[in-house]
């Protein structure tokens, strides 16, 4: 499958088969394609919340409208951010760089989100969007299906997984064996409502 065939073909699913477990070697591949995603300076402060006990998904469920695809997805990730990757020593994001890019990016880090918070919080939420987008092409390449979704009761979820006061969820994604297609692609918004060239507005 190429880069083009899996945009094009991926599809968000909403029913998936309960009964089919994820092999361990495929969640493994799973996991490591997603940490290739870019990130700011290389923090990589995207957390991946594998979720595959099906009691604890069944609770989230409850929280998430009751939609079956939390519980039925082979897995449940939930896709969250660590809102303090800016103060780890540089040199775990750095280590493998010539020492004059680490002598000028590592002392850049801190500073440049020290007092920030909307900036440590929009920097989370891309990162955790670009994880999710790369688990969702790698997982359609590997024959599995997904659905990013935002239904669902972020502070019930967050007691659920016990989740840190300095992090942040972003989305869920369930991954799973398809059990009915997608529905229709909605049609494309034209270019000229999405797409600016140069500025907005008149020059």
């Amino acid at each position: 499958m190429t880069t083009t065939d899996a945009i094009e073909s991926r599809r968000s699913i909403k029913n998936f088969d309960p009964n089919h477990e994820m092999p361990e070697a495929d969640l493994a591949e799973l996991i490591r394609l997603t940490k290739l995603a870019p990130s700011s300076f290389n923090m990589q402060n995207y957390r991946l919340v594998v979720i595959r006990d099906k009691e604890r998904q069944k609770k989230i469920r409850a929280a998430a409208w009751d939609q079956a695809h939390v519980e039925d997805a082979s897995v449940l990730f939930i896709m969250c951010a660590d809102s303090t990757a800016h103060l780890t020593d540089p040199a775990a994001y750095w280590s493998h760089a010539p020492q004059p890019v680490q002598d000028i990016l590592g002392p850049m880090i801190k500073p440049f989100y020290e007092d920030k918070d909307q900036l440590i919080r929009d920097e989370g939420m891309r990162s955790a969007a670009f994880a999710g987008m790369t688990l969702m092409l790698a997982a359609h390449n590997m024959g599995y299906d997904s659905c990013p979704m935002i239904g669902f009761d972020p502070a019930a979820v967050a007691e659920i997984i016990n989740l840190p006061a300095d992090h942040i969820i972003s989305f869920m994604l369930p991954v799973g064996k398809k059990t009915q297609p997608a529905w229709d692609r909605g049609p494309r918004l034209p270019d000229d409502k999405v797409v600016i060239h140069e500025q907005f507005g008149a020059a």
